[in-house]
């Protein structure tokens, strides 16, 4: 059996490429000689050293040709529909596409090709489903809470997300706002570690951000691998994240937080998540029972000062609450899910 992948996005190295890689590897699994497309080969390696997984067995070729000759096919959509030719095609959706006339006829006729529409969130499925007409399935992104645990914590606020500044911005500018307000108010011995991908699409906002950190425990993590997060993360206190600021998600759906993979990451390893109240964050954190979700800048620095405030108990059990509704989100729940759909 053959099984053609195509992901448009795979150099970004985000979490969505995590998702197409864990879908080739469980098809491998089961049986399958997996074909990934991608012109430059080079990718192997940097997607292995991203996520920390092996693709010896994964092969990469030029062209896919849309799964003809393939007994199944998985595509990631880049908002247009496309004609499949696998016996058994998948197309994954993401982002929430809005108005790109998901609904005209060549779609609708393109369609019929599709054995099943797959979206990475709720958030991103109730946005796929208005467009396109279409029912889709949800199936949440693999998460490697297995790999994650607890370490010695320390006074150290982490955001983990793409400098890139494409179609999403991860506000990372805003988080510097916020620590700066936080650390004038007295709490010097904390600092801020900002780490993400530099591959895609950067331009000069790295360099704007560390324009504005000087005089500030304020760190850059350019592009690291899993290795160097597994520690990062057993070491955080407490994850920020500011995906979708000032964005209305009902307008613009394709500029917040679809999921939040980084987020999942950080609780399993036990750190106390602080998000803004938007798009797939509000399915990931229950607020005030596994973390927060804040809707301005000064109720983000208000909730941190209360946390670190907090006793140690209360702390605890947050952090405890946080490693369990992670569970929900680990990779052995997504292959299971697969498996269903295959």
């Amino acid at each position: 059996m053959k099984a053609a992948i195509y992901n448009p996005y795979l150099d970004t190295l985000g979490g969505g490429e995590r998702y197409s890689i864990s879908f080739a590897k469980i098809l491998k699994e089961k049986g399958y000689e997996v074909f990934v497309q991608w012109k430059d080969f080079s990718i192997k390696e940097k997607l292995e050293e991203r996520f920390g997984i092996s693709l010896s067995d994964i092969n990469f070729i030029p062209d896919i040709k849309r799964g003809d000759g393939y007994d199944l096919c998985f595509w990631v959509s880049d908002g247009s529909i496309p004609t499949l030719k696998a016996r058994k095609n998948y197309l994954h959706f993401q982002v929430p596409f809005k108005s790109v006339n998901g609904k005209s006829l060549i779609n609708k006729m393109k369609l019929f090709r599709i054995n099943k529409i797959i979206c990475n969130s709720k958030f991103t499925k109730n946005v796929i489903d208005k467009e396109y007409g279409v029912e889709s399935l949800v199936i949440y992104p693999p998460v490697s809470v297995e790999e994650l645990k607890p370490l010695r914590k320390e006074k150290l606020i982490l955001f983990v997300g793409r400098f890139s500044q494409l179609k999403q911005s991860k506000r990372q500018d805003v988080l510097i706002d916020a620590f700066k307000k936080f650390y004038n108010k007295g709490y010097k011995d904390w600092k801020l570690v900002l780490a993400g991908g530099t591959e895609v699409g950067v331009g000069d906002y790295l360099d704007k951000l560390r324009e504005k950190v000087s005089g500030y425990p304020i760190e850059f993590l350019d592009s690291p691998d899993f290795k160097s997060l597994k520690k990062l993360y057993g070491r955080t206190k407490i994850f920020w994240s500011a995906s979708g600021f000032k964005i209305d998600e009902e307008k613009s759906p394709e500029m917040v937080e679809h999921f939040g993979i980084t987020l999942v990451e950080a609780m399993s390893a036990g750190a106390i998540p602080v998000a803004f109240n938007s798009g797939g964050h509000k399915e990931i954190i229950s607020n005030k029972i596994d973390g927060y979700l804040w809707n301005s800048l000064q109720e983000l620095v208000n909730i941190t000062i209360n946390i670190v405030n907090n006793d140690s108990n209360h702390i605890k059990l947050m952090s405890l609450k946080a490693i369990e509704k992670a569970n929900r989100f680990s990779v052995l729940k997504f292959k299971e899910n697969i498996e269903n759909l295959l």
